[in-house]
C-alpha cells in the first residue's frame, strides 16, 4: 500500500513536551477550538496553545466546571458542547460561525470508553459516537470557519489503541459481542481513518487533517479512578482498568503513582500533548497532511498484527500506526457511512 507514513526526523523525542514543540512559535491571532479542553491532556494543550499567542474555544459539557479548571489562563473562552447531542453540536457550530471568527485549527480531543454497552438517543453505541460521530459532526459544521482561515488543521486524538479493532462494518454499534476495549479501538481507527479521508477531501481549501498518538498518560487515567466502594474492593476507570491491571502494566508504582517513562510510552501530561501541539501548529508539516503522528513527527507504518512487544522483560504497547487506519478505501467507506448516521 502506498503511504505517507515515514518519519521527517524532527529532532523532537518522546520526551518532549508541548512547551518544548512551540518554543520559538508565535500563535498571535490564532484561533484554537478544542474539544475536552479543560481537562488531562486537553487542558494542557488548552494552556500550551494560549502560552504561545493562540485564542482557544473550549468546547464542554460543564461550563462551570471547565470555568474552575481553565482559571487564569489568557485567551480562553468556554462554550457549552455535548458530543452525544446533535442539537448541542450544532448550536456550537453555529454560535461559533455567528462569531464571524475563521478557525485556524480544530482539536477534536475529548473522548472516553465505558465499562458496559451504553448507546445514545439514536441508539448508537456511546464510545463510536462521541470519539468519532459527534466530531465528525462538529467538524462538518465548523468547516466554513475552516475554509475561511485559509490554511487550517484539523487534529484528530487518536491511540495506539487503534491498532486492536479496525470498523466492524456491518455491526459498528457492537450490537452483538461487546467489548469495551474493541469498542475503544474502533472509535480511535475511525479517529485515523476520518482525518485521512478529510485531508483527501479538503486539502483543496487548505485544510489539513492529522491523527495522532499521544502516549499513555497515566496521570490522566487515575483521574478519572471512580471512587473505593464502600464495602471496600478495587478502584477501577470505567470500561478501561483497576489499580491491580494499571499496577501488572507497570504503568503504577506500589504506591499508586504514574510511572513515567517516555521511551515506553509512559508520559507526563505535558509530554502527552505535545504531539497534540506539534499536529497543531508545527512547521514541519506545512504541506503535509493525511498523516499519523507520534512524539512529535509521523509515525512509521507497522503492519505486524501484535499490539505489544518485549522489550527486555517487559510488554510494551505497540503505537506505530496499522495499515487497517490509513487505508484510503476504508476512510472513504467510513465517511460515507458517517454521513449516512447523521442522517438517519
Amino acid at each position: 500500500m502506498t503511504h505517507r507514513q515515514h518519519p521527517l526526523g524532527t529532532g523532537f523525542t518522546a520526551a518532549s513536551t508541548a512547551e518544548e514543540v512551540l518554543k520559538g512559535i508565535d500563535l498571535s491571532g490564532t484561533n484554537v477550538v478544542i474539544t475536552g479542553g479543560s481537562a488531562g491532556l486537553g487542558l494542557e494543550t488548552t494552556r500550551a496553545l494560549s502560552g504561545a499567542g493562540a485564542s482557544v474555544t473550549v468546547g464542554a459539557r460543564d461550563p462551570g466546571r471547565a470555568a474552575a479548571a481553565l482559571a487564569g489562563i489568557e485567551r480562553v473562552e468556554i462554550d457549552r458542547l455535548d458530543l452525544l447531542d446533535p442539537a448541542s453540536i450544532d448550536a456550537f457550530a453555529a454560535r461559533y460561525l455567528d462569531s464571524g471568527r475563521p478557525l485556524h485549527v480544530l482539536i477534536n480531543n475529548a473522548g472516553g470508553s465505558t465499562g458496559g454497552r451504553v448507546v445514545d438517543a439514536r441508539g448508537y453505541e456511546s464510545t463510536f459516537a462521541t470519539n468519532h460521530l459527534g466530531h465528525f459532526q462538529l467538524t462538518l459544521g465548523l468547516r466554513p470557519a475552516l475554509r475561511a482561515a485559509h490554511g487550517a488543521r484539523v487534529v484528530n486524538v487518536s491511540s495506539g489503541a487503534h491498532r486492536l479493532c479496525d470498523i466492524r462494518w456491518d455491526d459498528p454499534h457492537f450490537t452483538t459481542g461487546f467489548e469495551g476495549h474493541m469498542a475503544y479501538g474502533q472509535s480511535k481507527t475511525a479517529n485515523v481513518l476520518f482525518a485521512v479521508e478529510l485531508d483527501r477531501r479538503w486539502s483543496g481549501d487548505g485544510i489539513r487533517g492529522y491523527a495522532l498518538h499521544p502516549g499513555i498518560v497515566v496521570a490522566t487515567t487515575l483521574a478519572h479512578l471512580s471512587p473505593e466502594p464502600a464495602g471496600g474492593g478495587r478502584k477501577s476507570v470505567p470500561g478501561l482498568f483497576d489499580e491491580d491491571q494499571l499496577r501488572a502494566q507497570r504503568l503504577i508504582d506500589d504506591a499508586g503513582r504514574p510511572i513515567i517513562d517516555p521511551d515506553r510510552e509512559k508520559k507526563t501530561p505535558q509530554q502527552g500533548a505535545a504531539t497534540i501541539v506539534f499536529a497543531a501548529a508545527g512547521p514541519q508539516l506545512t504541506g503535509i497532511g493525511g498523516v499519523y503522528l507520534k512524539n512529535s513527527d509521523i509515525a512509521p507504518l507497522n503492519d505486524t498484527p501484535s499490539v505489544t512487544t518485549l522489550v527486555g522483560d517487559e510488554q510494551v504497547v505497540v503505537t506505530d500506526v496499522a495499515p487497517h487506519a490509513i487505508d484510503p478505501a476504508s476512510a472513504r467507506r467510513l465517511w460515507e457511512l458517517s454521513e449516512r448516521l447523521l442522517k438517519a
